[in-house]
């Protein structure tokens, strides 16, 4: 399913998707916030009328007590209805206030109201015949003393209400917050999962197109180049086998019309070769000392061209071979000292010493292809050795690869010519005097092998003679 997507679709959808989980975490976190917020509230304003409630019904509880006082001295009609106002008044807040709190005892407000209905019965009894003022007074007292009892108790319940609210607000902040930051946590994380997994699963096919490229930069067009991701990468993919499969095909025609083209010319150069020898042999009559001369320069533009065309043969069965491995253990060390031995005559005949030192392990590489490196090497220090100079191999290991360096006290490689030096066909400026020059494929040749086993060749910097360094990775 996700492979029918393209890339810019899949990754739009990835940052769709964290953005749509984090925005959801953060509109959960408003509500939590505006939720709280109107608990606040609620508590400010539900606090707020019953400390309203509690002043008035101690206000009214005084006033009912100061007009029930005045009226029982006056014996006024106007005080017992101001005690009635007030009366009524107390008992509407004293009702609001049962409401608000649900955990106070209903006895507390029944003794509240019995003592004001009581003080209003004594108000409303006339006064009996013989009975003084002072028995009335006594009886409206006692019927009014509970009430400043009962208003600071019912004041201390409010308090605890208030307290009590303001103890279950805190409690739920406490969660809701403990609830908000788990839930941007688990956020974080699956955002940040969710962002690892789809950017490794996305990078993994970019990774196949970079090692894609990287193959056909090395020139090894046998191996199918497949893009496993989403369908646009797939469809690079397809492009880039195509361009192997394309790549391959004028390889093919290039070392096809190479064979071609030097077998065509072998031909006529051989026929060239035969004229002169037969004109130098004086079969088609004596030549002059001039025409000599023409027919020596001629025998020798042939031998290079003939020379030429053989190297260009030959670098272009190595490039086709490098491409062909046969790997099998081989014993570098034995390896060295065959190719040392096989080109014993050329380094004797030139009184050079030729030693290997160090050892290695056994590498699994084609054993044909690394003994022709080495040997390209060796010839190549032969050539460029002064008499009685010293040619030395060096074997080693580190960090799992094995290293190669070979050595000579020739004229080395001068700056200019570095850069070019393993390209086909060049030849530096620093050849040894008197000698016929290379074809200037030698080094190719080595870098083409190296390569293919998935080496490194560098010419690395002395102060006298060439230094040519190899590692070959153990596994590749």
């Amino acid at each position: 399913m996700l492979s029918k997507l393209s890339f810019r679709q899949l990754l739009l959808g990835v940052f769709l998707l964290i953005a749509l989980l984090l925005s959801a975490a953060s509109l959960h976190a408003l509500w939590t916030l505006d939720r709280l917020a109107a608990h606040s509230r609620d508590g400010g304003r539900h606090a707020l009328a019953l400390t309203e409630n509690t002043q008035q019904l101690a206000e009214r509880s005084v006033a009912m007590t100061r007009s029930a006082r005045q009226y029982l001295v006056l014996n006024d009609p106007a005080f017992r209805l101001r005690y009635a106002d007030a009366w009524r008044d107390a008992q509407l807040a004293l009702d609001a206030m049962a409401a608000a709190l649900p955990h106070t005892q209903d006895a507390l407000f029944a003794r509240w109201r019995q003592s004001g209905q009581q003080a209003w019965d004594i108000l409303q009894t006339p006064p009996r015949p013989f009975a003084t003022r002072g028995t009335r007074q006594q009886a409206l007292e006692r019927a009014l003393a509970p009430l400043p009892d009962v208003n600071d108790q019912l004041a201390d319940e409010v308090n605890q209400e208030v307290e009590r609210r303001n103890s279950a607000l805190l409690a739920e902040l406490d969660q809701r917050r403990a609830v908000l930051k788990a839930q941007v946590i688990a956020s974080i994380l699956l955002a940040a999962a969710l962002a690892s997994g789809f950017g490794l699963w996305l990078s993994r096919p970019l990774a196949q197109i970079e090692q894609a490229i990287d193959t056909l930069g090395e020139s090894r067009y046998d191996q199918t180049i497949a893009v496993r991701g989403p369908s646009d990468l797939q469809r690079v993919g397809q492009q880039l086998n195509w361009l192997r499969q394309r790549l391959a095909d004028l390889e093919a025609d290039k070392a096809r019309f190479l064979r071609h083209i030097s077998h065509e010319l072998k031909t006529p150069l051989a026929a060239l070769r035969e004229g002169v020898a037969l004109l130098e042999d004086g079969v088609a009559g004596a030549l002059s000392p001039d025409q000599r001369e023409i027919a020596g320069i001629l025998n020798q533009n042939t031998v290079a061209l003939q020379s030429q065309i053989e190297a260009l043969l030959r670098y272009n069965a190595a490039t086709f071979d490098a491409q062909h491995l046969h790997r099998q253990q081989v014993d570098l060390a034995a390896l060295l000292a065959q190719c040392i031995d096989g080109q014993r005559l050329q380094s004797q005949a030139a009184r050079l010493t030729v030693v290997c030192e160090g050892k290695a392990r056994p590498i699994a590489a084609d054993a044909d292809k690394l003994a022709t490196a080495v040997g390209n090497l060796l010839s190549n220090a032969v050539r460029f050795s002064p008499p009685g100079g010293l040619i030395s191999f060096r074997l080693g290991e580190r960090n799992d690869k094995l290293l190669l360096d070979c050595v000579d006290q020739g004229p080395g490689v001068a700056p200019d010519d570095a850069e070019h030096i393993f390209e086909p066909f060049y030849q530096g400026r620093r050849q040894p005097a008197g000698a016929r020059r290379g074809s200037g494929i030698g080094l190719s040749i080595v870098q083409e092998y190296v390569a293919a086993h998935g080496g490194l060749l560098k010419l690395l910097s002395t102060e006298r003679g060439a230094h040519f360094h190899i590692e070959l990775p153990y596994e590749h």
